[in-house]
């Protein structure tokens, strides 16, 4: 009887609107974009959220997917979903029970899957999603030219080179911003993109780009990416930026041991490692990186063979574009510490001089040193091949001919 009595006062209770059900709470997070790139021999995709939330992952077959849950989470709007790149066919995303945000990866093979919370911008984080397996198709056109990045080729005879090209700073990192407003992030991709495409036309060549969207990508890491694909070369792409709006030209840059060559390259070199720092990554091992690299012997050798490269391109970059200094300058920069792989870093131009600012936003003049850059590289690697490249079975062919001459 007094088990009725309270059911019928809780229904009137409700009935008048006494105690209603507390309305769903607001959505901790938004998804404000999603974004997909190749790097390296995979596809990677960025979730763009207001905040972190917890996220799960699972893998289906018939057909493959990779499917995260992110939990109370909203699809933000204007949102558009990237299609057919890389191992991803195409992208789609449903509301679950319970706020959830159900973002589904469909794919064109099998693939592993590893997902990474990095900083974002005005305080939000980015979900990136590591996706390796299968081959990575060629982007469609609707995308834009691109370079295919690959893993490098086993060590048999007639291998390509592989050249690393990376374009600097990125997503949060806009580096230098010039006149005009021109952000180093946007000329650096453009330049790197057309130098990966002179790079892939070449027989014998290929290229790996660190990064083909605007993304940012940690300094370290754009090193793990070369050497994952066992680069024969880094190439570095920044613009440069000084207080005097008169100064203009490009400088190559290997890593020094023994600090910067000049106060004005110890500036520099300072600016450039402080991305990682803007993109939230510590830097609290540089000094043990950096003990590392000095007790590596190789260091050296590897430094010798990225001053006989770097010298290939500052004689292909003169004549074809301002060059300020005809010599290779040396510095500290983060970028270039592979011990084993040789590395330069190419400044293009200054984004201070407001001419040279409106130039480098062109595209004629990105293809001038792209083409001026690869014309470097191409000569170097004509007179040095790597043993066990198609380079090198081909200069040893000219060579047997001339000595069949004589």
């Amino acid at each position: 009887m007094i088990r009725k009595i309270f059911c019928l006062v809780l229904l009137l209770l409700l009935g008048a609107g006494l105690m209603r059900p507390a309305p769903a709470t607001a959505a901790d997070a938004r998804l404000n974009g999603v974004l997909l790139s190749r790097i390296g021999g995979g596809t990677r995709a960025y979730l763009y959220l207001s905040r972190r939330t917890q996220a799960r992952y699972f893998t289906l077959d018939h057909p493959y997917r990779a499917v995260i849950d992110l939990e109370r989470t909203q699809l933000g709007q204007a949102v558009r979903l990237p299609q057919q790149w890389g191992l991803v066919s195409h992208t789609r995303v449903g509301v679950r029970p319970n706020g959830a945000l159900r973002v589904v990866f469909v794919l064109r093979s099998a693939a592993a899957v590893h997902l990474t919370w990095q900083p974002g911008a005005r305080g939000g984080q980015q979900l990136l999603i590591r996706l390796s397996g299968g081959a990575a198709p060629a982007a469609t056109a609707a995308r834009g030219p691109t370079a295919v990045a690959v893993a490098n080729a086993p060590p048999d005879s007639g291998r390509d080179i592989i050249i690393a090209v990376d374009p600097g700073h990125g997503g949060i990192d806009p580096g230098t911003i010039g006149a005009y407003g021109t952000e180093e992030k946007t000329i650096t991709l453009a330049i790197g993109k057309l130098l990966a495409q002179r790079i892939d036309a070449q027989r014998g060549l290929r290229a790996v780009l660190t990064r083909d969207t605007d993304v940012f990508v940690p300094l370290r890491e754009r090193r793990e990416i070369a050497q994952r694909a066992h680069a024969d070369l880094f190439v570095s792409i920044h613009c440069n930026s000084v207080w005097d709006h008169a100064i203009k030209g490009a400088q190559v840059y290997i890593l020094s041991l023994h600090g910067a060559s000049s106060e004005a390259a110890r500036i520099l070199a300072e600016h450039e490692n402080a991305a990682d720092l803007r993109g939230g990554v510590q830097l609290n091992d540089k000094s043990r990186t950096l003990a590392a690299v000095l007790l590596n012997l190789s260091q050296t050798a590897t430094i010798s063979e990225s001053m006989t490269a770097a010298r290939d391109v500052v004689r292909a970059m003169d004549g074809s574009v301002p060059v300020r200094s005809r010599q290779v300058q040396d510095a500290n920069f983060v970028v270039l510490r592979s011990p084993d792989i040789p590395s330069m870093l190419i400044e293009t131009d200054y984004l201070s001089d407001p001419v040279e600012a409106l130039k480098l936003r062109t595209y004629w003049y990105q293809k001038r040193i792209a083409d001026a850059i690869f014309r470097g590289i191409l000569a170097y690697f004509r007179a040095h091949p790597p043993s066990g490249t198609l380079f090198a079975e081909e200069r040893q062919a000219r060579m047997n001919r001339l000595l069949a001459r004589n």
